[in-house]
């Protein structure tokens, strides 16, 4: 405990500003509110106030409306494609401004996967059936767009089950990466599970250049428990989201080995956030491929 309370002194007084990207599946305003979507609004604009830089990205979900919003295209980030599962998806970047925070909002969109009028359900609650894909494109496209402006994250902290392949990708794909190579991750759980699991060939989809296959076949049961336990192996520390989560998956973070923070409520949560990443930050890595 001394060791690492005199490496986050020392990490404290060394390094101006550390850059958080957080990765959203739900922001308020935008979408209408929610707990997740809550601390999607205030936490990075909590953290921005404490001295650390910040870009937030979430989906661009069809029922965000875009004048309203005052969302606009940015032509220079745009225009890349996408491939998964052998089919091109152009990459879209769109972003809005909050101005009583001075922050910025990037949203990933795509015709094929959020030009409809929902998020992840339609309108009987039913779940996408791609939405396997829509989680790769948007973890894939959050990660080429942060490479198009060079901007080097310290941590991510990702929220919300649509945004758990994240830590995968930054800690297996892009671990070579000089813009993600040292990045830390740190993943908050909630009550955001789904019935159904998703493709049961999202190893496929998921394939990429230079990774075993043995590691993609941890996908291969791709329901909320799992694809949230191989978060949490990949991330660096975890977060309880709400009071009360899925038993198994609160077993599972607390065994893991990794730094956890307690769940924290909104009087509190923004404090206790800051003060875990610096303490991640200064942590050893600990995940298995």
């Amino acid at each position: 405990m001394q060791y690492i309370l005199l490496q986050l002194l020392k990490f404290i007084t060394s390094m101006e500003k550390p850059k958080v990207l957080f990765v959203q599946q739900e922001i308020t305003p935008y979408l209408k509110e929610t707990h997740m979507g809550h601390i999607g609004r205030y936490l990075p604009q909590g953290i921005q106030e404490r001295k650390k830089e910040i870009r937030t990205f979430m989906p661009r979900y069809g029922c965000i409306n875009e004048r309203r919003n005052q969302l606009h295209e940015v032509i220079r980030l745009s225009g890349m494609n996408l491939v998964i599962n052998n089919e091109d998806h152009p990459l879209i970047i769109k972003v809005a401004s909050i101005q009583s925070a001075r922050m910025q909002i990037y949203f990933i969109d795509n015709e094929d996967f959020f030009q409809r009028k929902f998020t992840l359900t339609d309108k009987t609650g039913k779940y996408f059936e791609d939405n396997d894909e829509r989680a790769i494109f948007f973890t894939r496209g959050v990660v080429e767009t942060v490479k198009k402006l060079g901007w080097a994250p310290d941590l991510v902290h990702c929220n919300g089950w649509f945004t758990s392949l994240m830590p995968f990708y930054l800690k297996v794909v892009l671990k070579d990466n000089p813009i993600f190579s040292d990045t830390k991750v740190v993943y908050s759980i909630y009550n955001d599970g789904f019935g159904d699991e998703l493709g049961k060939d999202m190893p496929v989809k998921m394939k990429t250049k230079g990774i075993d296959k043995t590691v993609l076949q941890k996908y291969a049961d791709p329901s909320f428990e799992n694809i949230s336990k191989l978060a949490i192996d990949y991330s660096d520390g975890v977060i309880l989201g709400e009071e009360s989560i899925d038993p198994s998956l609160e077993t599972y973070a607390r065994q893991s080995g990794k730094p956890l923070l307690e769940y924290h409520g909104r009087d509190s949560y923004i404090d206790a956030y800051n003060t875990f990443y610096d303490t991640v930050l200064v942590s050893e890595t600990v995940f298995s491929e």
